[in-house]
């Protein structure tokens, strides 16, 4: 049943069909507009919500009575349609990045200031089982002192079949790992231990094509050290997580679960999901080992929190101020890069 919050979807592929749609579909969102110029992503939207209007441009979302616009376009244009969507006085969420550097995102912020109008960037990972995970054992202090995170989103793709604007493209024109996966592992890190600024940054491409080999090394005024990888060229991917305390160390192999089971069609109801969505987490001291019972995965809670917030009852999910934060080290890395 619908609670009446109207929604419009720009763009269908993976972040608008298997990410947002779903997500919204679980939370209870009527989808009454879906903008692709696109054939196949048309009959998937009409298949995913019967009666929705699938539209070609941007601009006709802004005349469908909407309390909340989507953008999961191109980074190219995400902050060009953000801007737009917020002087036509409709909120935003707008998936990472919330724009293609600092200075665009700085123009995005303002014009929620200056119109009012409240936005948001999609920093699900914030809410994979591992996030929630580490916030609860470093609540705990099961590892004593954290001094330490790897923190990884490695992948081994020497010979890209499918060949997109995020492969293909330059930074400039939103292509690349640094804005793509590297955005989620420093927002991750920002959020788990606040301010840092960049120790080192190495941005390359390996296959000729996009930057798709970055790591970053972030020292946080907390006293913990980052260290971020993002790839898509590693022959031997190294844990998603290993963060160490001097009382031991909290290591998770794989990804969350959550991403799988959206593209299987599966949604989480009311911001909670049906199936599994743990990671398989344990606990290292030293040769000694043990299971650690993971907290779950929760990208339902993101759209929960948007209900709420479109009714005055909660805050944004995640802030401007932490949008643009991410956005500065992101450009700080690119100006102080080993590599070209």
């Amino acid at each position: 049943m619908s609670n009446g919050l109207r929604v419009g979807i720009a763009g269908y592929g993976l972040a608008g069909r298997f990410f947002h749609g779903r997500l919204l579909k679980g939370s209870g969102f009527e989808v009454v507009g879906i903008v692709t110029k696109d054939d196949g992503r048309a009959n998937s939207a009409r298949e995913d919500f019967p009666g929705v209007a699938v539209v070609s441009e941007f601009s006709d979302l802004l005349h469908m009575d909407l309390d909340l616009i989507v953008i999961a376009t191109a980074n190219s244009v995400h902050a060009s349609q953000s801007i737009a969507a917020l002087e036509a006085g409709v909120p935003v969420v707008v998936d990472k990045p919330m724009a293609l550097n600092f200075s665009q995102t700085e123009e995005v912020v303002l014009a929620s200031r200056r119109t009012g109008v409240p936005i948001t960037v999609f920093f699900n990972r914030r809410w994979d089982s591992d996030a929630l995970t580490i916030k609860k054992l470093i609540s705990e202090g099961t590892l004593g002192e954290v001094f330490r995170l790897d923190s990884r989103f490695e992948r081994f793709r020497p010979n890209p079949t499918a060949q997109t604007w995020r492969t293909t493209l330059p930074a400039s024109e939103g292509g690349g790992t640094l804005l793509d996966l590297q955005s989620h592992l420093v927002s991750l890190a920002l959020d788990w231990f606040g301010p840092a600024a960049v120790g080192y940054s190495s941005i390359r491409s390996v296959r000729g094509m996009s930057d798709d080999d970055v790591v970053i090394v972030l020292n946080h005024a907390s006293g913990v050290d980052s260290y971020l990888s993002a790839s898509a060229i590693v022959g031997s991917p190294g844990p998603r997580i290993r963060l160490m305390g001097d009382k031991g160390a909290l290591v998770i192999s794989e990804l969350d679960p959550q991403e799988a089971l959206l593209r299987k069609g599966k949604f989480p109801v009311d911001g909670v999901w049906q199936e599994n969505a743990r990671s398989k987490a344990k606990l290292v001291f030293g040769s000694d080992e043990e299971e650690y019972e993971a907290v779950p995965g929760s990208y339902g809670s993101f759209y929960e929190a948007i209900k709420l917030a479109l009714v005055g009852k909660g805050e944004w999910p995640v802030s401007t101020a932490d949008a643009l934060a991410v956005a500065k080290i992101i450009d700080v890395a690119r100006e102080v890069s080993v590599r070209e």
